[in-house]
C-alpha cells in the first residue's frame, strides 16, 4: 500500500514543483516505484520531467471521471517514475469542483487504486488553498511544506495549518504534517541564517534536517525536462534531494 505526500504551500514561488519533480526522482532511483501526480493547472511538473504540457489523457479528464488514473500515467525518463499530468485545462476544476457535493473527495478516490501501484504518490499542488489543494490534502497521508528562507517565510504558514486542522477535523484525520522543509537557502547570508533559526524555534519538531541550498543546476534541469539528479548528479542540489529522500523514507 503506496504512501501518498502532498507538496503543499500556498505561496509561490517556495520550491513545491522543483522538490516534488526531485524527490519523487530520488526515491524512484533508489528502487522504489513512485507516482508523481502534477495537481497544478500550470504543469510545471509535467513538463519538468519533459513531458509536453497539452498531453491527454491528464489529471483532468481522471478528476471529471472521463478515465481511471490508471489509463493518464505516462512513463518518464526516469526508471521506475510515472507520471499523471496535467494540463491548462485543469484550470477548470477550481470552479467545477465546488460545485458537486462530496467532491472534496474525488482524487482519493481516483487515486485509491494507483496505491498497489506505487510504494510512493506524490501531489504536486498549486499556489493556493483552492478546491484542487484541499483535494490533495484529503487524499495526502503526509503533507510535505516547502519554506524559503527568506523574509516572509512564516507569513500564511499559520493559514496553512489551520486549513491543515480543518482537513484533519472534517475530512482526512490520518493526515499529518511529514515536515517542513527550507528551500532556496543562501548559508552566506544572514538572513537566511536567521529564517532558518526562527523556522527551527517555531517548529522544533516539525522541520526537515536537510536544507534546500540555491542552486543554478536546480533552476536549470526543468528547462531540460529533467530532474536536477540527471541534469548535474553531482552538484549540491542534486546532493541535497538525495538526502531528504532519505529523510522522508526514514519519517515513513
Amino acid at each position: 500500500m503506496g504512501t501518498i505526500y502532498a507538496i503543499a504551500n500556498q505561496k509561490g514561488g517556495v520550491g513545491k514543483t522543483t522538490t516534488a519533480v526531485n524527490v519523487a526522482a530520488c526515491i524512484a532511483e533508489a528502487g522504489e516505484p513512485t507516482i508523481l501526480v502534477d495537481v497544478d493547472a500550470q504543469a510545471n511538473a509535467t513538463v519538468g520531467l519533459g513531458v509536453p504540457k497539452d498531453t491527454e489523457p491528464s489529471i483532468y479528464d481522471v478528476l471529471a471521471g472521463r478515465v481511471p488514473a490508471s489509463a493518464a500515467l505516462v512513463d518518464t525518463a526516469v526508471a521506475g517514475l510515472r507520471l499523471l499530468p496535467a494540463n491548462p485545462d485543469l484550470a477548470a476544476a477550481n470552479l467545477e469542483l465546488p460545485r458537486e457535493s462530496g467532491s472534496e473527495t474525488r482524487l482519493r478516490e481516483a487515486l485509491a487504486p494507483l496505491r498497489e501501484q506505487a510504494a510512493y504518490i506524490l501531489l504536486d499542488c498549486p499556489p493556493s488553498l483552492g478546491p484542487l489543494t484541499i483535494n490533495a490534502l484529503v487524499a495526502a497521508d503526509r503533507v510535505i511544506v516547502p519554506v524559503q528562507t527568506e523574509y516572509f517565510a512564516l507569513e500564511g504558514l499559520a493559514g496553512l495549518l489551520e486549513t491543515l486542522g480543518l482537513v484533519q477535523r472534517q475530512l482526512n484525520p490520518r493526515l499529518a504534517v511529514a515536515g517542513f522543509l527550507l528551500t532556496m537557502h543562501d548559508g552566506r547570508t544572514r538572513l537566511a541564517r536567521d529564517v532558518e533559526r526562527e523556522v527551527r524555534q517555531h517548529f522544533p519538531e516539525l522541520v526537515f534536517d536537510t536544507v534546500i541550498p540555491r542552486n543554478v543546476r536546480i533552476g536549470e534541469a526543468p528547462s531540460y525536462g529533467r530532474p536536477v539528479i540527471h541534469h548535474d548528479p553531482l552538484c549540491a542540489g542534486s546532493d541535497a534531494y538525495f538526502e531528504l529522500a532519505k529523510e522522508v523514507a526514514a519519517r515513513g
